[in-house]
């Protein structure tokens, strides 16, 4: 009979170390284990290299059989020894992999060894990514034993069983394959199968590795209203003995995709609108254990997602499972990213593999993800050639789902390699990263019209927020209230097009990703609807929760801005959000009207005077929160970012006139705003050879990029060329340029037609 035994408790480590044997420096630890739990997200750099971890196995306490090895993440790269004898390289930091320790173990102590290593390379994905690459053992390491007749425990860390229910009509076809070595005389397959309630439905008694199950009126598995689960096992016995056994839980649906109509799940149009999931939090790194992966996934249904996009990587086994009982429609990827590597081709096969081939009983999986923003530096034959081998193999191993990408914004819509997949989703994030919010909704309009026959989606939206504050949000402020505001803007736009096939919001949580260095917090990427450690929800997730939780289900009223107490209008707007019709507001008891909103946004213009006791009231729910009348506006609430050399808010403006804090589209609607910005953009284009193409800041200048360029502002844009590439501009020149921008009239506005 198999068994399991979990080896976490009791390893030595040594940090920045590759030597199998090494005891110097050795300090005692429990996995999960990451050693950037602390660096990672700090704003500094975080050590990538080697480091060893230790244990000592007794294999008299194994028992006879086989035993292997199961790591279950180890990022990125791992070497597997024995009594410092090498026996497994794995390459790849998401997945789970198996090592046949048998010949190796002598009989009483033996040294085990995993030399782990994430330092840069050019073969193994990912190595250019927003987000922090930990290095360590950050899941959990077993001992599986076996008897010699098994269940695969070879095959890219794959369960050993495959099943693929068809649903026809009211009832379902279950077909089990299971892998596993030769059965001996006398041996056979029992399989069995199980009821959500662990009722036994049925049983077969085979010698077949495949066999097909009927389930009559067959109960479907229907997202979050009904993730109903069924459970197959299967048994090698051999008279009374059981000799080994698998089993996995699957869920019986239909689902497609339509370029029209979005979503269908067994029939019904089931809008995807949800989340994108990075695995790390504060103070633990990637080293999550299963009390954090289940309150990650408690938030992400309490904002009413349908969806999880689990980027850029495999996520822990026990999240799928979660994924399965929760009801969320998972898209699945590898960590295919931002740098196309011609020599790191195998490495995505073998992670597209092990991804496919663990992964494959989840019900909640609906997409295998090739690759994420890829052809940011444009698309070449060897890229496009990648994509397809990934494609075709999704196709191989998986014949009932779907392959996508995440395309970025300067993505032409032509590109050959959106041809690829059967589904397309963007990365855009116009209203933070340049453009303005407006234009979010009618690109995807322009795409649809261009490719009515190919599904689109949003893969990524979303803005940056901490615990800035403001009356006046612009973009790039990084206050709660634009980011609060740039959601509103994007729910509007997306949910109403009924043709996207899923939208994620760019990120359910903020996440590590230590070489950034925005809105006065390195280390991290705010566009988060919690912050990283979980403590606090951004108002933005109750802008979400106000549309995606139904009132029957979860009513809720949500006064927005607490955090901004101290005020220097005399008249200032409080925010509200709830999924319920009506809000009535209060101040210092006394009511200042209700109001309705179908969009779930209420708005009311309140005096500011003294100190202000706010609630809000809809139905059987309320909220609180103060304001208070001040002179001067506090600066605790507002962002001067160290390393910034201006902010927008220290440039002289004059009426009428032109300044850093003007668009970059007025700027360029005039005449000599195009001549001052001809030498600033050669600067940024840094030495173009002949015959190529212009680029600005790396990207290929095309008519969707001005447009996107156009929203930022001067300064924010020059702010982001010096951070980008070799473009610094001083506190000197930007004064300067100011001084001439003064000196250029605003352009008048276009009338309206």
């Amino acid at each position: 009979m198999r068994k399991i035994l979990k080896i976490n408790e009791g390893w030595q480590f040594i940090k920045d170390c590759s030597d199998p044997l090494a005891t110097e420096g050795a300090v005692s630890l429990n996995l999960p284990h990451t050693w950037n739990n602390e660096d990672g997200y700090d704003g500094g750099t975080y050590f990538r290299g080697s480091c060893v971890y230790t244990k000592t196995i007794n294999k008299d306490e194994l028992g006879d059989g086989l035993h292997y090895l199961e790591i279950r993440g180890a990022n990125s790269s791992a070497d597997v020894y024995v009594g410092g004898e090498h026996l497994a390289h794995h390459d790849g930091g998401y997945s789970t992999w198996r090592v046949n320790l048998t010949d190796a173990l002598k009989d009483g102590d033996n040294l085990l060894s995993i030399v782990v290593d994430n330092s840069p390379n050019e073969t193994v994905y990912p190595q250019m990514a927003d987000f922090t690459f930990y290095g360590g053992i950050y899941r959990d390491v077993y001992i599986v034993s076996v008897n010699e007749v098994h269940f695969d425990l070879d095959y890219f860390g794959a369960p050993g069983i495959k099943i693929t229910p068809e649903i026809s009509g009211a009832d379902a076809n279950v077909e089990v394959e299971v892998y596993s070595t030769d059965l001996k005389e006398g041996q056979t397959y029992v399989y069995t199968l199980y009821d959500k309630e662990e009722n036994e439905l049925d049983r077969i008694i085979s010698t077949d590795k495949k066999v097909n199950f009927e389930i009559k009126n067959v109960h479907l598995w229907h997202g979050r209203r009904d993730p109903y689960l069924y459970c197959c096992e299967c048994e090698i016995v051999e008279g009374d003995e059981i000799i080994d056994n698998v089993c996995s839980r699957f869920g019986c649906r239909t689902f497609k995709i339509d370029p029209d109509n979005g979503f269908i799940l067994n029939g019904e149009e089931y809008p995807l609108r949800g989340v994108s999931r990075h695995q790390d939090r504060l103070g633990f790194g990637n080293a999550l254990l299963p009390e954090h992966h289940k309150e990650d996934m408690e938030y992400i249904f309490e904002v009413g997602c349908t969806t999880i996009r689990l980027a850029h990587y495999q996520h822990d086994q026990y999240f799928y499972d979660l994924c399965d009982e929760y009801g969320m429609v998972i898209w699945a990827e590898i960590p295919y990213i931002s740098k196309h590597m011609p020599t790191g081709r195998a490495n995505t096969i073998s992670q597209m593999t092990e991804l496919v081939a663990q992964n494959y009983n989840h019900p909640s999986i609906v997409v295998w993800g090739l690759s994420n923003e890829i052809s940011i530096g444009g698309s070449d034959e060897d890229l496009l050639e990648n994509h397809r081998i990934l494609n075709d193999l999704c196709h191989k191993m998986d014949k009932t789902r779907l392959t996508t990408i995440a395309a970025v914004s300067m993505c032409k819509m032509d590109d050959p390699y959106l041809q690829i997949p059967d589904v397309v989703s963007y990365n855009h994030y116009f209203g933070w990263y340049g453009g303005d919010t407006s234009m979010n909704g009618p690109w995807f309009d322009k795409f649809h019209q261009a490719h009515p026959t190919i599904p689109i989606g949003c893969s990524e939206y979303g803005c940056e927020a901490l615990n800035w504050h403001t009356s006046d949000p612009r973009q790039g402020d990084y206050t709660e209230e634009y980011q609060a505001y740039y959601h509103e803007e994007l729910i509007k736009q997306l949910y109403s097009r009924k043709y996207m096939w899923a939208t994620h919001v760019w990120n359910m949580f903020d996440f590590g990703a230590d070489a950034r260095a925005e809105g006065g917090e390195n280390g991290q990427n705010h566009k988060g609807l919690m912050t990283m450690d979980r403590k606090y929800k951004k108002d933005s997730f109750y802008a979400y929760k106000a549309w995606l939780r139904s009132p029957e289900e979860a009513p809720f009223v949500h006064i927005c801005s607490k955090r901004y107490v101290d005020r220097v209008e005399d008249v200032t707007k409080i925010t509200v959000y709830s999924n319920l019709p009506e809000v009535e507001l209060f101040v210092n008891g006394e009511s200042v009207g209700k109001k309705t909103a179908p969009d779930h946004f209420f708005y009311f213009d309140v005096k500011n005077v003294g100190t202000s006791n706010i609630k809000a009231v809809a139905g059987d729910c309320s909220d609180e929160s103060v304001i208070n009348k001040v002179d001067t506006f506090n600066e605790e609430y507002r962002l001067v970012e160290k390393g910034v050399i201006l902010n927008w808010f220290d440039i002289k403006e004059i009426e009428g006139r032109l300044s850093l804090n003007s668009k970059m589209s007025d700027v360029i609607s005039t005449l000599r705003g195009k001549l001052i910005f001809a030498k600033i953009m050669g600067k940024m284009m840094g030495g173009k050879k002949k015959g190529d193409k212009p680029k600005a800041m790396g990207f290929e200048i095309t008519p969707d990029l001005m447009a996107m360029m156009g929203g930022f502002t001067v300064l924010r844009l020059l702010t982001m060329a010096g951070g980008m590439m070799n473009a610094e501009f001083t506190k000197e020149d930007l004064l300067n340029l100011n001084k001439k921008l003064n000196k250029i009239k605003k352009p008048k506005p276009k009338e309206k037609k």
